[in-house]
């Protein structure tokens, strides 16, 4: 059976040694002393080694059930919420106002790894109803806020999103979901969603579902999509609960993993709902959720890609196979260690140096997010807007990599069940597919988010990685092996965009067929900033009495090897966008 405990000591060092959080002129981050987040941390840490995960392999086994209309979620399930409701980490980021804790999105960022690695199906029940929660404090009103918000942020109610049909994915402007005004005010929606996370459980009093429908009459396509609030059960004025609204459930999906996580399709027949924004400005207020979904999904990436490198690691430190060729390590066994053999070290150094360095990224982006809303920073807002599909596509796309990477130090092991690691992969690879599947998560990058604002946001990133470079350039770690790798994967992403400039206008394939290429360089050169500041960040804590030598020597040796076996391959993918479309586009539909 696999095993988790918490990267607790890796996460004080992102948070303190990199982006010294405490010190940070953002409100609500002096409080994130090295005590207080340590506290957090461990406190999540134990819930996730001794609740969550040994509920991973069972979720995974039993998956959910449908029984009279109900949805029954695995054994252990109920209680392990119950427990998580309890010990209020449902509430940690939200209102204080509507009962929430009030703390940084950074630290809901950080405790959110720790339970999404523990156990992915069933921290998304709750991670879901974050979104949904977001959604309704953003664009609510007053009213709605107070009635539905205090319990969605206790989870004793849990939210959706309701995006997709039968007929439509990405393609929103298809849908035929409808809803009928009706003279109290509330609409009455009508229709079909699937792949509905958390669709419908037994976990909580009532599910709050976010649906997008057309108004009757409205504009055609994506311009006519509102968004509703449609509740399993109604809630009168004074909050209490009374009859079911038309809201069933045609079936749980059966899927390729996160098997303990309800994917319902969800069948709408004139239920009763209530406009959350403004009408046929529905996709306004739904990407506040899908935003915050997509930065969530890209933690869920390198999330199981660092529960699957813990076990690998296990396994290739206790598995005995072959000799070393430079010599015996364990001459009074049978065999040396995995470990000591370079290819192995090759695989864990992959997972290693991708891992750290993700988490790296997604901290810093959620604290852009916190300075973007609590400084009402809109720069922050600009960059995190740019940096988002890039988090979503990168980090899921390495996160499933890591995972079969660790599946595949098990040699056959790792290809059956017991041994746990299928489960990662499995669970890892959806990551790449909903909320946006990569390929869509490219082209917005190139096709919306490298002009928002005149191209501001990724002139300054740039800038951001050559104030670096020129600040540091005397800097002895950094001169080793980290700037110049850095300095010139920047000049290849830079060169691809000057390549999509010159050429997109004239032939849009131009760029969106480089689109994955240009998503994949600039994850990469995300990384290698992230690796290089954690270098800075290390060299200066070893000039500290009492430093953490074997910590900060192999986070400065973990780094090197990122710089100089992973970053190169912006090299590859600028060759790539630079042969243009012809090749992409060469055959007619009918000669594939």
């Amino acid at each position: 059976m696999p095993s988790y405990t918490a990267p607790t000591k890796d996460m004080q060092f992102v948070l303190h040694d990199v982006l010294k959080a405490s010190t940070q002129d953002i409100p609500g981050y002096e409080e994130l002393d090295r005590d207080f987040t340590g506290a957090v941390l461990e406190e999540a840490g134990k819930l996730a080694q001794d609740v969550l995960h040994p509920l991973n392999a069972v979720g995974d086994t039993q998956g959910c059930v449908l029984e009279n209309g109900i949805v029954r979620t695995p054994d252990g399930f109920k209680e392990a919420f119950d427990q998580v409701r309890d010990g209020g980490w449902t509430a940690l980021d939200c209102d204080e106002e509507y009962g929430g804790q009030g703390l940084p999105y950074l630290m809901q960022t950080g405790v959110g790894e720790i339970l999404s690695s523990a156990n992915m199906a069933f921290n998304m029940y709750q991670g879901l109803t974050h979104g949904a929660y977001s959604a309704i404090h953003a664009h609510g009103t007053d009213a709605q806020k107070a009635k539905w918000l205090p319990k969605m942020v206790t989870c004793e109610w849990t939210g959706t999103m309701n995006l997709t049909e039968p007929h439509c994915g990405t393609d929103l402007g298809l849908m035929r979901t409808k809803a009928e005004p009706q003279d109290n005010g509330s609409y009455k929606i009508t229709g079909q969603k699937i792949f509905i996370s958390a669709g419908d459980h037994d976990m909580a009093d009532n599910i709050v579902h976010l649906v997008l429908a057309k108004i009757k009459d409205g504009p055609e396509g994506i311009k006519g999509v509102s968004l509703f609030i449609v509740p399993k059960v109604l809630v009168d004025e004074d909050g209490n609960l009374g009859a079911r609204n038309g809201v069933s459930v045609g079936k749980i999906e059966e899927k390729m993993g996160i098997h303990g996580n309800s994917t319902c399709v969800m069948n709408y027949d004139e239920a009763e709902g209530y406009l959350l924004g403004d009408a046929h400005k529905g996709m306004r207020a739904m990407f506040t959720m899908m935003n915050e979904a997509r930065l969530g999904v890209g933690l869920q990436g390198y999330a199981q890609g660092e529960i699957a490198y813990q076990n690998a690691l296990a396994y290739a430190i206790d598995r005995l196979q072959g000799r070393d060729v430079t010599g015996t390590k364990n001459p009074d066994g049978p065999a040396d260690p995995l470990i000591v053999h370079p290819d192995i070290r090759r695989n864990l150094m992959d997972q290693k140096s991708f891992v750290e360095g993700a988490r790296a990224f997604v901290f810093w982006g959620a604290m852009m997010i916190d300075r973007a809303h609590r400084n009402e920073d809109k720069d922050a807002d600009g960059l995190i807007s740019l940096l988002t599909p890039i988090i979503k596509g990168f980090l899921t796309d390495k996160g499933f990599e890591m995972a079969t990477n660790a599946q595949q130090v098990y040699g056959g092991h790792g290809y059956i069940e017991e041994w746990g690691m299928s489960q990662f992969a499995r669970d890892a690879r959806i990551a790449m597919i909903y909320e946006g599947a990569n390929g869509v998560q490219a082209l917005d990058l190139v096709g919306r988010k490298l002009a928002q604002d005149g191209g501001k946001h990724v002139m300054a990133f740039f800038d951001m990685v050559k104030s670096f470079c020129k600040d540091n350039a005397d800097d002895e770690v950094l001169k080793a092996g980290y700037l110049e790798p850095l300095k010139a994967a920047s000049k290849d992403l830079q060169a691809a965009g000057m390549y999509f400039m010159q050429n997109g206008m004239k032939n849009p394939n131009a760029a969106l067929s480089g689109s994955y290429d240009f998503m994949t360089m600039f994850g990469h050169v995300a990384l290698g900033l992230m690796w290089a500041k954690m270098a800075k960040a290390a060299g200066e804590a070893l000039k500290e009495d009492g430093a953490d030598r074997d910590f900060l020597e192999a986070k400065i040796a973990t780094g090197r090897y990122y710089m100089a076996r992973q970053l190169p391959a912006t090299k590859m993918h600028l060759a790539r966008i630079e042969t243009g479309p012809e090749t992409v586009m060469a055959l007619e539909s009918t000669a594939f």
